[in-house]
């Protein structure tokens, strides 16, 4: 029979062990189960319970002795979860202790005193960027606009987080310091053209030097000058401007192209004249040479034999000068005079006649004949002979009759 059961045992029993408890059939009173709990809590850690006769203060005090070891293990146990950290692959943890740096961990679990130290980590391998912009003034009194970029990562965490408050804003003022230095030393074309290069790199290393002045842990990867142009005010001038260096760079690069092909063709035609003129040095030389080596034979031969010496040089001499002459002189055996041939106005004739090419005209003009011309006139000279010839017999008959 349940405990509870109506019409059951008057002796009721209830489940908490509260023994006999009459005619009431309501939860046990929670004050006493606290109570109770107490007790075997305070029993456990070597204190004494007290019986059911016991004062209330003595109950009290056993509860608030329980409830601070709860807090205690509660502190020590909180006190355990902050004592250990993780660092990252990619960070640095910095460790103050006191507010005091202590040392620089890498990653992995780590440890910590609580309350006592305090960690800041620092990321070290991401490349960060930091851009900047403004209008600035030249060394020729322009002003131009200039956008560039700054990347840059932590090399020392605890030059980072010590030695300077914010490391972000301090990066910002010493680029701006920097570029506007570089640029105001700079005219305003090359920092608009070719000078941009130059102009990055410069502005690097002085960022660079500001910041390790500043002793701020940051390495300057890179400076992009992102870009540089006029004022939107004298944009369309400084349009114009531009086009016309390009367009006098153009000119230029054509000139010196040119230059670069008449230069040599000018250089092979001299000394082309220059060995034209050595070579026919040489062979006027050579064949004035040739001419006293002759001259001197010559003079031997004249001075052992005059008279022949000289009838052979009026022969050679005439020779060399009617070889080139187109008339023709002959002596007709058995005849008194002279035959006389006009071969100029005969091959003039015969040109004429026969209707020759204009090329052949030209080289017979000139006293040059082939072959065939000079075998036709040959014959003609001979029919003429004998022409001649026979009419002079016949006058030599006629007079002895």
């Amino acid at each position: 029979m349940a405990w509870n059961e109506p019409g059951g045992n008057r002796n009721d029993k209830d489940p908490w062990g509260g023994g006999n408890r009459g005619n009431d059939q309501g939860p046990p009173d929670l004050d006493e189960a606290l109570k109770k709990g107490m007790e075997k809590l305070n029993k456990f850690f070597g204190g004494k319970s007290g019986g059911s006769g016991g004062s209330d203060n003595k109950g009290s005090g056993a509860a608030a002795g329980g409830i601070f070891l709860v807090v205690i293990i509660g502190l020590l146990v909180m006190l355990a979860s902050q004592s250990f950290y993780t660092v990252d692959a990619k960070e640095r943890a910095v460790v103050l202790r006191f507010g005091k740096f202590l040392e620089t961990k890498g990653p992995g679990l780590q440890f910590k005193l609580p309350l006592l130290d305090r960690i800041e980590k620092v990321d070290v391998t991401t490349v960060r960027s930091s851009a900047s912009r403004g209008h600035m003034l030249t060394e020729d009194e322009n002003i131009v606009d200039v956008s560039l970029t700054v990347q840059y990562v932590v090399k020392d965490p605890k030059a980072f987080v010590l030695e300077i408050r914010n490391g972000e804003r301090t990066l910002d003022y010493a680029t701006d310091a920097a570029l506007r230095h570089e640029v105001g030393g700079s005219e305003l074309h090359q920092v608009l053209t070719e000078g941009r290069s130059i102009l990055a790199i410069n502005t690097q290393d002085r960022l660079q030097k500001a910041m390790d002045f500043y002793r701020s842990g940051i390495e300057i990867s890179k400076v992009n000058i992102e870009s540089t142009q006029a004022p939107d005010e004298v944009k369309d001038a400084f349009q114009d401007v531009q086009r016309a260096k390009e367009d006098e760079q153009r000119v230029k690069e054509e000139a010196e192209a040119y230059k670069n092909k008449v230069v040599p063709e000018a250089r092979g035609m001299a000394q082309r004249v220059i060995e034209e003129a050595s070579a026919y040095k040489e062979e006027v030389i050579a064949r004035a040479k040739g001419d006293t080596a002759r001259f001197l034979k010559l003079l031997t031969v004249y001075e052992k034999a005059p008279g022949v010496t000289r009838e052979r040089l009026y022969i050679d001499s005439m020779q060399k000068v009617m070889s080139n002459s187109s008339k023709v002189l002959l002596d007709v055996e058995g005849g008194n005079n002279m035959m006389y041939l006009p071969l100029d106005k005969m091959v003039s004739g015969s040109s004429a006649s026969s209707a020759g090419s204009s090329a052949l005209s030209g080289s017979k003009v000139q006293g040059r004949m082939s072959g065939d011309d000079l075998g036709s006139l040959t014959d003609r000279v001979l029919q003429e002979l004998r022409t001649r010839q026979s009419d002079g017999n016949s006058t030599t008959r006629r007079g002895r009759n």
